[in-house]
C-alpha cells in the first residue's frame, strides 16, 4: 500500500521564504517514486530506451559545446599570444621606414601610462638563398632582450650566440625545412637595395651563420622570420643608426587603443601607431563571428535534447496514468505528482549534462591523438598549419562559459519537464479508474 505524501511541517516563527523552500524539497515518498521512474521495469524498455537516448543527446550536445568553445577560445588566445609575443600589442611605425629620433620617441613611449615595455625593431622583407634554393624572408633586427625572449622557442642551436658583429642569425623551423639549412650552415641574405656603382645598383649579399632554429607556432612566422641583432640589421640594410618601428607592450591588451592614444598624438607627422586589433582586425573578427555562430548552432542540439526529454516524459506520463490515479486516491497531492515528474525529467537532463562535461574534457585532453587518428583513417589533413596559422590544435577552457553551457542545458531540461509534469498533476483519478 502506498503511503500518502507527508506535507511540509509548519515551523513556528519561520519566514514565508523558509516555508516555500521546505515545500520545494522532495519528501521520501516523492524521491522513491522518482527513482522508480528513472529505472523503468522490464515491461517499460521502450520508455527506458527513449530516456537513454535523451541522456545521450544531452551528453553529446554539451560535450560538443564545451569542445568547440574551448578550441575557439584556445585558437584566439594562442594566436594573440604568439602574435603579441613577436610584435607587441602596438607598433609605432615611421613614415618611409626610418625613425631617425627613435631614442627620444622610445623614452616618451616608455613613460606613457599603461605601457609596460617598449623596444626598437627593424623589420624588412628580403631574400635568402642556400644551396641554390631561394626563399622570401622577413629580416627582424631585435635588441638582446627581445632575442633572449625567444630562447624558449628554440628547437635547435642557441640564441645566446646572436651577438652584434658576429654574423649569426636564427631562422624559423619551416624556413629551415624549405631551404634545407641546419645549425652551423651559412645562408646568404640578399638586399636588393645595395650600393650604387658605375654599372648600376649591385644587390648586397652577406653570408650569415645559422646559430639557432626556432618555432613560434604560427606558420607564417616560422616560414619567413630571420632574427638577428639590431646592429647587424642596420648594417645589412644600410640605414645607419635608425630603426623602422618601436613595438609597445601594454598592461591591458583590450584597452590598447586608449593607452596608445597619447603616443599617436606625440608622433603625429612622424609615424603612425597601429595596435594588434587594427593589424589583425579581419582575422580576429572572423574568429569572433565563427565563435558566435558555432555556439548558436550547437545550442540547437541542446534544444533538440530538451525535446527528447519532453517526449520521453510524455510517454512515461501516458504509461503511468493508472499509477498516478492510484497515488492521487491514496492522498498524493497535485504538487507531489508535479515534483515527481519534474525530478524525473530534470534528472535525465542533469545526468546527460554531467556525462557531457566528462566526455568534453576527455576529448579536449586527447584532441591531438583524435585529430591524428581521423586524419589517418580518412587520409585528409584536418589541421593544416598553412591554413590554420597555428601548428597544433589549441584549447583554452573558460570556466564561465562552461558554467553558461551547464546552465543552458539544465534550464532547457527543466522547462521540458513542465508540460508533462502539469499534465500528470492534472490527471483526474475518477476518470482514469472508472474505465480500468
Amino acid at each position: 500500500m502506498i503511503a500518502p505524501a507527508p506535507r511540509a511541517p509548519y515551523i513556528a516563527g519561520s519566514s514565508p521564504t523558509a516555508q516555500e523552500t521546505l515545500v520545494l524539497l522532495l519528501s521520501a515518498f516523492e524521491w522513491m517514486i522518482a527513482k522508480r521512474y528513472l529505472l523503468p521495469g522490464k515491461g517499460e524498455r521502450f520508455i527506458a530506451l527513449v530516456a537513454g537516448i535523451s541522456v545521450g543527446v544531452v551528453m553529446l550536445s554539451v560535450a560538443m559545446l564545451v569542445v568547440v568553445m574551448s578550441v575557439m577560445n584556445g585558437f584566439r588566445g594562442e594566436l594573440l599570444d604568439k602574435i603579441v609575443g613577436l610584435n607587441g600589442h602596438a607598433i609605432v611605425q615611421a613614415y618611409g621606414g626610418k625613425l631617425d629620433d627613435w631614442e627620444n620617441i622610445l623614452e616618451e613611449v616608455r613613460s606613457t601610462d599603461g605601457v609596460v615595455d617598449a623596444s626598437p625593431l627593424i623589420e624588412q622583407p628580403l631574400l635568402t638563398s642556400f644551396n641554390g634554393r631561394v626563399e622570401a624572408i622577413l629580416v627582424r633586427g631585435n635588441t638582446p632582450d627581445d632575442i633572449a625572449g625567444l630562447a624558449d622557442k628554440v628547437v635547435f642551436g642557441n640564441m645566446s650566440e646572436l651577438r652584434a658583429g658576429e654574423s649569426n642569425v636564427a631562422i624559423g623551423v619551416r624556413l629551415a625545412q624549405n631551404i634545407g639549412a641546419k645549425v652551423g650552415d651559412t645562408i646568404t641574405i640578399i638586399n636588393p637595395q645595395g650600393r650604387t656603382t658605375p654599372f648600376g645598383t649591385v644587390p648586397r649579399q652577406i653570408g650569415y651563420r645559422v646559430a639557432a632554429i626556432f618555432e613560434v607556432g604560427v606558420y607564417d612566422y616560422d616560414q619567413a622570420f630571420v632574427v638577428m641583432p639590431m646592429q647587424d640589421a642596420q648594417t645589412l640594410l644600410l640605414i645607419g643608426d635608425t630603426v623602422g618601428m618601436i613595438e609597445v607592450t601594454v598592461e591591458d591588451p583590450d584597452q590598447v587603443g586608449e593607452i596608445v592614444e597619447p603616443i599617436q598624438q606625440a608622433v603625429v607627422g612622424k609615424a603612425v601607431v597601429s595596435d594588434w586589433k587594427t593589424i589583425n582586425s579581419a582575422l580576429f573578427e572572423a574568429i569572433q563571428v565563427e565563435r558566435v555562430a558555432m555556439f548558436f548552432a550547437l545550442s540547437i542540439m541542446v534544444l533538440v535534447a530538451a525535446f527528447n526529454i519532453l517526449s520521453s516524459l510524455v510517454m512515461m506520463v501516458r504509461a503511468k496514468t493508472r499509477d498516478i490515479a492510484i497515488m492521487r486516491t491514496m492522498g498524493a497531492t497535485r504538487r507531489s505528482i508535479l515534483k515527481i515528474f519534474v525530478t524525473t525529467g530534470f534528472s535525465v537532463g542533469a545526468l546527460g549534462t554531467l556525462a557531457g562535461l566528462g566526455l568534453g574534457f576527455v576529448i579536449l585532453y586527447f584532441r591531438e591523438p583524435i585529430v591524428s587518428a581521423i586524419a589517418f583513417v580518412t587520409g585528409q589533413e584536418l589541421w593544416d598549419p598553412e591554413v590554420r596559422f597555428l601548428s597544433t590544435l589549441p584549447s583554452r577552457t573558460d570556466p564561465w562559459e562552461v558554467a553558461g553551457i551547464v546552465a543552458l542545458a539544465l534550464v532547457l531540461s527543466f522547462l521540458a519537464t513542465l508540460y508533462p509534469a502539469f499534465k500528470a498533476a492534472n490527471t483526474d483519478p475518477v476518470q482514469v479508474l472508472r474505465y480500468e
